[in-house]
């Protein structure tokens, strides 16, 4: 066999206030993709960084072997490192936003990558971008991060990552925030990668996804491997409850109420333009009081448009949106961005209860509740965003959305960051929110399965305009526009079950044809 690109073993990390690793081994060979899957604060986030020497000051690093290309890296200092990131392994980050800088155009970021000046490098730049999916290449080389969508910073991430040709890849969560079609892209793109000799090292809490590239994987569970094998057999036979209790929580459709409630948002033929760009373009809609609105397509297509129309965060060039404002509450794509970095937990909350009307005296017991509810516990009352991982921070959104108890909450990709058991449990709080208080949902997702787990109608919107829209069941199980379908097809595997949706084939696993049926909630 040959070399591999990096080996690691006994691999142990500690911070002043835990063991995150304690002894993870592996190895990943050119042109071999090694996942690693946990929930969020599992260590697999911390285990890639250890290999890009990331771990931050406070962290304590022991191994047997930690060797990258051959060269033991175990006394690697900071100038080492630099010398190996990019080059050596490129890292694909899980926060966009918060990755790229916000006062440079991302075209001359992927050129710092290069490092090349921006003239020599413009054509790279262009050709980077378009390999990785994101339409008009050359404009979008020119814009800031918060001029793109979730999904085209996400891009332009990977176009970074991939920029100097690194041996090996390190993707953490790299299509968490794109939708379906796009995430077809880039697994093929990362597929063709691996064909040519590439290793790749996958974190991700989507097991599609990671089916779909995986030749092993790692099952990481309070910093330990608690299951080790080629991707067919731990997704096809897990032999670890753990495993077992990951793949029981995939999502997908549940049993939705009809009851039919007041109008909470009614919108009529919006239209919001920018520059020569319609971003949406007659928009109609209706959500009802207890019910769930889905609203799905690709990136750029105006769903995050449309949510900060109903938000009043833009004004409608024409038609309009009524809704009490006052009642409704969001829970944002990027957490990190939404948050003060210089609140704790417990001031994030605080301030949220102090809006809904929460006397001080309850707010701390209130807290731990809504903490609670998310799963997560009291310790992290304390911390600040940055010391939380991705997923604990988007819990803590969501908690802070629940705090002032509104009727309406808009979710623009709300479980994107989690992994898949703390994804259905949420999915699990936020309907049974719904049945109790009769909160409705604007829920914007690239992920169908979630989106057929929690809709009662869904809206699909396609290059500003709505395409179709309807009964949540009858869009997935009969589509009847043809952007639609494609969307259904480009679920990772290549189909999307239409004749019964709650049945989807995990990838790669047809010699098994194992099937996983989501939980109910």
């Amino acid at each position: 066999m040959s070399v591999p690109v990096v080996e690691v073993t006994d691999l142990r990390v500690s911070f002043p206030a835990v063991d995150a690793v304690r002894g993870v081994s592996f190895a990943v060979h050119p042109g071999e993709c090694v996942a690693i899957v946990g929930e969020s604060g599992s260590g697999k986030s911390v285990t890639a960084r250890t290999l890009l020497g990331l771990t931050g000051e406070e962290a304590t690093v022991t191994a047997g072997r930690l060797a990258v290309d051959g060269v033991d890296a175990s006394t690697f200092n900071e100038r080492q490192w630099r010398s190996i990131r990019g080059r050596r392994i490129g890292y694909v980050l899980q926060d966009a936003l918060v990755s790229l800088d916000a006062l440079r155009p991302v075209g001359k970021e992927i050129a710092e990558a290069l490092r090349l000046p921006w003239r020599r490098a413009r054509r790279r730049v262009v050709e980077l971008l378009d390999e990785v999916g994101v339409p008009e290449p050359e404009v979008r080389a020119r814009q800031y991060p918060h001029e793109l969508s979730g999904g085209l910073r996400q891009r332009a991430l990977i176009a970074s990552a991939i920029a100097c040709g690194p041996k090996l890849l390190i993707a953490d969560e790299p299509t968490t925030a794109l939708d379906v079609t796009v995430q077809a892209q880039i697994l093929r793109l990362l597929a063709e990668r691996k064909r040519g000799g590439q290793a790749l090292l996958l974190i991700s809490h989507d097991l599609a996804v990671v089916a779909e590239l995986a030749d092993r994987i790692l099952v990481m569970k309070d910093g330990v491997v608690v299951e080790d094998g080629p991707a067919g057999q731990v997704l096809g036979a897990p032999e670890h409850p753990y495993t077992k209790t990951l793949l029981a929580a995939i999502p997908g459709p549940g049993s939705r109420s009809t009851r039919p409630g007041e109008v909470v948002i009614r919108a009529t033929d919006l239209v919001k333009t920018f520059g020569r760009r319609t971003a949406v373009d007659g928009v109609s809609f209706e959500l009802r009081a207890g019910q769930t609105l889905g609203v799905v397509g690709e990136s750029g297509s105006g769903k995050t448009t449309t949510a900060r129309l109903v938000l009043g965060l833009l004004k409608p060039d024409r038609g309009s949106v009524e809704v009490d404002r006052r009642q409704v509450q969001v829970v944002y794509q990027d957490p990190l961005s939404s948050f003060d970095p210089r609140f704790t937990v417990r001031r994030i909350l605080d301030e949220a209860l102090e809006v809904g009307g929460t006397p001080r005296r309850e707010r701390g017991r209130r807290s731990v509740e809504l903490l609670a509810q998310v799963g997560l516990d009291a310790g992290v009352l304390d911390r600040r965003p940055l010391k939380l991982s991705g997923g604990q921070r988007q819990r803590v959104a969501i908690a802070r959305a629940l705090a002032p108890r509104p009727r309406v909450i808009v979710c623009d990709e709300p479980v994107s960051a989690l992994d898949v058991s703390i994804q259905a449990q949420v999915l699990d709080l936020l309907t049974g929110l719904q049945a109790e208080l009769g909160v409705a949902y604007l829920f914007i997702s690239h992920h169908l399965g979630v989106v057929h787990h929690v809709s009662d109608h869904v809206l699909v919107l396609k290059d500003g305009r709505a395409v179709e829209s309807g009964d949540a069941h009858r869009i997935f199980t009969a589509p009847s526009d043809p952007y639609t379908r494609e969307l259904l097809a480009a679920v990772p595997g290549g189909h999307y079950d239409q004749a019964d949706p709650s049945r989807r084939a995990l990838p790669g696993r047809e010699q098994h044809d194992r099937l996983v049926r989501p939980p109910v909630g």
